[in-house]
């Protein structure tokens, strides 16, 4: 129980990590090409774009994503003050 839960509490955190910096990455080449970076779109524009946030964009996966950590939490807590079975 405590591995499933280190992998739920542990995995989503660094993929949205991950997702993030992938984005971060093209929206600074898009920055010093001298263009805009469109969020919804995911596109270099050359007119100044609004900034809409992960939550704006995909509530399902930040949401989801914090919840399965939340869940990975719990299943580390429960298999923690679990006792061991002794044969």
């Amino acid at each position: 129980m405590i591995r499933l839960g280190l992998l739920l509490l542990i995995l989503p955190p660094l993929m949205m990590l991950g997702l993030y910096f992938w984005e971060l990455g093209d929206v600074r080449a898009c920055q010093l090409d001298g263009g805009h970076w469109d969020y919804v779109a995911s596109v270099c524009r050359d007119s100044p774009q609004e900034f809409a946030s992960w939550l704006e964009r995909a509530p399902f996966f930040v949401n989801g994503g914090m919840m399965t950590a939340v869940v990975g939490l719990v299943l580390c807590m429960a298999g923690l003050v679990q006792r061991r079975k002794t044969a």
